[in-house]
């Protein structure tokens, strides 16, 4: 095999996707550090004198209850705030699987085997930790499960790497597609009661929504009164009503009418749109109701990182990511003959698994509804999901900083255009074959 056609795994993608990618990245960054701020915010009130004005902001209770929607300010934030962010994750998904690295099985197989890796070995590595354990406490296997794109970008903005395009596409194709799961885990796993006329009934506002996404149809005066109506339904159902999120943004076209794919195609508009509401708002506003815990001090401190849940969750984040997504990654490249990309090193792929381990937004989400109405066990979630979530950052800092260097020379090589067209060079050299 010559070396313009070997097999090769996490390759440099094409110019126009390594473009789009980069575009959603500067925009995750931003809603990242927001949401570090808000989740600092939250840790430190929860730890002052002023702690029960923060308990009593959260367990807040405002809505109609004749609709079932008398919630407290941290479930309107789970449940309504987060299902813009799940309607920006189906737009992401659709675009992926239409015109993004999914559409390639060949290209689609590396993320989705790190991903499914990089949720099976977590999940594995709580239950062992906590099989025999209290009652209940396997119900939060999947929380260490999640990656947080947005905190991960975040980390990477305060160390300023220079990550190389081929790693910043793998790790945000790997978020997309732990989205997914994540989200299928959710609906499987974590509704409790069923009401099957409710989640049929939303199919209504769905499909009404899906017809006029369809016909081009923008107006929020249209969409949204729609969109809140099938959260609502999905939320009467006992499903998570993130959901509706997911199923809504699944129904935006990618493409051009004409079949082409059209960088202002509707996908691509109502992310624009709705990526700042998301990135900006929703998520930080869940992180400040989700991430304050209250330690308690030292011995509380002590006593949290003792039990077995926080340790699960923990060392799933950090050792489980780790192993799971650079262990698929490694044996897909054995099993299919492949070689890592010449100008990558199987250390930035471990790197990169460690990025997956900071699993903040989505991960705290499955700690609420894993142990709903459980107050210790949920602040045992929360500091187990930040203990990790800091470790992960940490050990990614260290081994993303110490290849720096070389990641500085791709990104030279990556924006270098000696013939001025607009295209960098090495975008225009024959590519290889990936996976």
């Amino acid at each position: 095999m010559s070396p313009s056609t070997r097999r090769t795994v996490l390759s440099r993608g094409s110019w126009p996707e390594s473009r789009r990618i980069a575009s959603v990245l500067r925009s995750e960054t931003v809603g990242g550090v927001l949401l570090m701020v808000a989740a600092v915010i939250a840790l430190i009130w929860a730890n002052t004198p002023l702690a029960d004005a923060y308990a009593a902001l959260r367990d807040f209770h405002i809505g109609p209850s004749a609709l079932h929607l008398d919630l407290s300010l941290s479930e309107w934030a789970a449940d309504g705030l987060l299902a813009i962010f799940f309607f920006v994750v189906g737009l992401e998904l659709k675009r992926e699987f239409v015109a993004g690295d999914l559409r390639d099985p060949r290209r689609a197989a590396l993320p989705v085997v790190a991903a499914v890796g990089g949720m099976a070995v977590p999940a594995i590595i709580y239950v062992l930790i906590n099989r025999g354990g209290a009652a209940g406490a396997l119900d939060g296997w999947a929380i260490p499960t999640a990656t947080d794109i947005a905190f991960a970008l975040a980390v990477l903005a305060v160390i300023t790497t220079h990550l190389p395009a081929a790693l910043r596409t793998f790790l945000l194709t790997l978020a997309v597609v732990d989205d997914l799961l994540a989200v299928t885990v959710i609906a499987i796993f974590y509704t409790s009661e069923l009401e099957l006329p409710y989640l049929m009934l939303a199919l209504v506002p769905i499909a009404l929504f899906a017809l006029a996404v369809q016909r081009r149809i923008s107006s929020p005066l249209l969409l949204v009164p729609l969109a809140v109506l099938a959260w609502w339904l999905v939320h009467l159902s006992g499903v998570h009503a993130t959901v509706a999120g997911v199923l809504l943004g699944f129904t935006v076209p990618v493409l051009a009418r004409s079949g082409a794919p059209d960088e202002h195609g509707p996908a691509e508009r109502f992310e624009h749109r709705i990526r700042p509401l998301s990135a900006g708002f929703a998520v930080p506003v869940f992180a400040f109701f989700a991430a304050g815990v209250t330690v308690g001090g030292l011995s509380g401190l002590t006593d949290s990182l003792g039990d077995p849940v926080t340790i699960g969750i923990a060392v799933g984040l950090v050792a489980g990511k780790l192993i799971g997504i650079t262990a698929t990654t490694y044996l897909t490249a054995k099993l299919t003959r492949a070689e890592l990309d010449s100008e990558l090193s199987w250390i930035d792929v471990a790197g990169v698994a460690l990025l997956g381990g900071i699993g903040f937004t989505v991960s705290l989400l499955v700690g609420e509804l894993a142990f709903a109405g459980d107050h210790l066990r949920g602040d045992h979630v929360r500091i187990g999901v930040l203990f990790g979530t800091v470790t992960a950052a940490v050990l990614a800092t260290i081994v993303l900083r110490a290849r720096n260097r070389v990641y500085r020379t791709l990104a030279e090589a990556e924006s270098r255009d000696e013939d001025g067209d607009g295209v960098p060079d090495v975008y225009q050299r024959p590519p290889t074959t990936d996976t």
